[in-house]
């Protein structure tokens, strides 16, 4: 599957920004290390790595691989394995993991759910920072994708964020 690397080096050149305000005092050497994301430990720069170069991948209900495609849980349980976290395979049941946070204490790595299907904790996706999640949807282009929290769409049918522990 090719990966959309342009779109990937654009978000992560926005996200870039972020880091240098979040960190002014630190050394040019410490700020190249985690350059292209927000200041955040290994564990979580990786997660949103990976995420980003699932970018553009198939949406498949019930899918939970990228070879046979993805649906929002699936997409974010896959993810989350791959740095040593099962989470199920269920939007809803996801919610109940980690610690509920707000929507202004959000940062790269959180989940953040929706009701997109009349009924609460319907829909979730992976925060990357800058009012931007990525998430495996059904509609628009049917796929792994970037939206924004702000548009009219997803930010009425927010329903919530939740913070999962990522240890090293």
């Amino acid at each position: 599957m090719p990966i959309r690397n342009s779109a990937i080096l654009a978000i992560l050149l926005a996200l870039n920004s972020t880091a240098y305000a979040e960190s002014p005092m630190a050394e040019p050497a410490a700020q190249a290390s985690s350059a292209a994301l927000p200041a955040t430990d290994n564990k979580t720069q990786n997660l949103l790595l990976y995420a980003l170069s699932l970018n553009g991948a198939h949406y498949k209900f019930g899918g939970l691989s990228e070879d046979t495609g993805f649906d929002c849980s699936g997409f974010v349980s896959h993810v989350f394995q791959q740095v040593g976290l099962a989470l199920p395979h269920n939007a809803r049941a996801i919610s109940h993991a980690g610690e509920q946070i707000t929507r202004t204490e959000l940062k790269p790595g959180d989940l953040v759910f929706f009701n997109t299907l009349r009924r609460a904790f319907s829909h979730v996706g992976i925060y990357l920072g800058d009012n931007r999640f990525i998430h495996a949807s059904s509609s628009t282009r049917g796929d792994v994708m970037i939206s924004n929290l702000t548009e009219k769409y997803w930010s009425k049918r927010f329903d919530g964020a939740r913070r999962l522990a990522l240890s090293e």
